[in-house]
């Protein structure tokens, strides 16, 4: 389990952004997670069919502030595959900031 804290605003776009945590109530599938991983989610944050993060609306309900400008994971220590795998400024991050008006970002990757 990966316990290093979220990065600060300074180390990391996402969190003043959030938007993908927002893009779709489909979206935070659990795909790869073992059992031992997906145990360690608190049960308030998963679905009712346990195949994803519970949603309020499309927005991930672990996800804490205001798209935009300022948000967290509230899990983020423990957060699903999915989470991970998500860079800023990839396909997915560009289609969830033009979901929320935002700009694009470079993507990091390269």
């Amino acid at each position: 389990m990966e316990t290093r804290q979220p990065p600060t605003a300074s180390e990391s776009p996402c969190q003043s952004c959030g938007a993908c945590c927002a893009y779709s109530r489909n979206w935070p599938r659990f795909s790869t997670e073992d059992d031992a991983a997906l145990d360690l989610i608190p049960a308030k944050f998963v679905n009712e069919k346990q195949s994803g993060m519970r949603c309020d609306g499309d927005r991930c309900s672990a996800l804490a502030g205001q798209i935009g400008v300022e948000t967290s994971c509230t899990i983020y220590a423990v957060r699903p595959e999915v989470c991970r795998t998500c860079m800023p400024g990839d396909a997915e991050c560009g289609m969830a900031r033009r979901k929320w008006g935002l700009p694009p970002l470079e993507h990091a990757g390269g």
